[in-house]
Formats: structure tokens, C-alpha cells, sequence
């Protein structure tokens, strides 16, 4: 999604595109997958006035219009990343990248689980935990 497309689904909904907005919506984007306190330091570069508690609350309200989600990989902070996808996240453990996998790749995992437990998957908040190729191709 362009950050043009964005902004115009704000105004779409009679938001204005303030400063802080638009600069927390370009940060999640560039980013993909952030926690607050990052998106707060990359803001930070530009605008050294806007404090910790705008970014939250421009956080809240993205996530509240649907245009970004957050998911937490492991016991740290939520991270933030557009919502233009269904995705699950590939989190290594040992060096602690962040992957975005197509959801589909668990549709045998969805269907059984609504099969066989009748529960319904959010997969947008699947975390998969494991080894990058690169500390593997590291550890050999």
C-alpha cells in the first residue's frame, strides 16, 4: 500500500492527516514490523518534538481505522506492521529477525483446528518461532 493510499484512507473516514499521523503511518510502513519505541526513535530523527504518548495514541487510532495491526513475537513489545495482508510471522531465535510469511501456508493447520477443535485461527497473529538459514548456515 502507498503512503498515498493511506493518507487518503484517513481523510476517507474525515481524519485529518496530521503530522504525527502521517509520520507514524511512514514509519510502520518503512519499517514493517516495529515496536512503538522504535517507531518513536525513527519519528524522532524528524520531528524531536513529538513525545512517546502521540505515537501510542496515533497507534491505537491506526489500528482502531484498520489500517495497521500489531502482534506480539515473543515477550517484548507489540510490533506494528501494515494490515494490506494476511501474514504470519518467522521469528529466529537466536538472532531475533523478523520474516512475514504468506498465511497460506498454514491452511491445512486452519482448516483442522476449525475441524477437528471447532476454533477459528486469527492467523494474523501466528508467530512461528525457529532457526534463520543464516545462523544455521552460522552453527555448521
Amino acid at each position: 500500500m502507498t503512503e498515498l493510499s493511506l493518507t487518503a484512507q484517513l481523510r476517507a473516514r474525515g481524519l485529518r492527516v496530521t503530522s504525527a499521523r502521517a509520520q507514524v503511518l511512514e514509519s510502520v510502513q518503512q519499517l514493517e514490523h516495529c515496536t512503538p519505541e522504535q517507531i518513536y526513535h525513527h519519528v524522532g530523527q524528524d520531528s524531536p518534538s513529538l513525545n512517546i504518548t502521540t505515537v501510542y495514541r496515533t497507534l491505537d487510532l491506526l489500528e482502531e481505522l484498520g489500517l495497521i495491526g500489531h502482534t506480539h513475537l515473543g515477550h517484548g513489545a507489540p510490533v506494528y506492521h501494515l494490515t494490506e495482508d494476511q501474514h504470519l510471522h518467522v521469528v529466529c531465535h537466536r538472532c531475533a529477525s523478523v520474516i512475514s510469511a504468506d498465511s497460506s501456508v498454514l491452511t491445512d493447520v486452519v482448516a483442522a483446528m476449525e475441524r477437528e477443535h471447532g476454533f477459528r485461527v486469527d492467523v494474523g497473529h501466528v508467530t512461528l518461532s525457529g532457526e534463520c538459514a543464516t545462523c544455521r548456515a552460522g552453527s555448521q
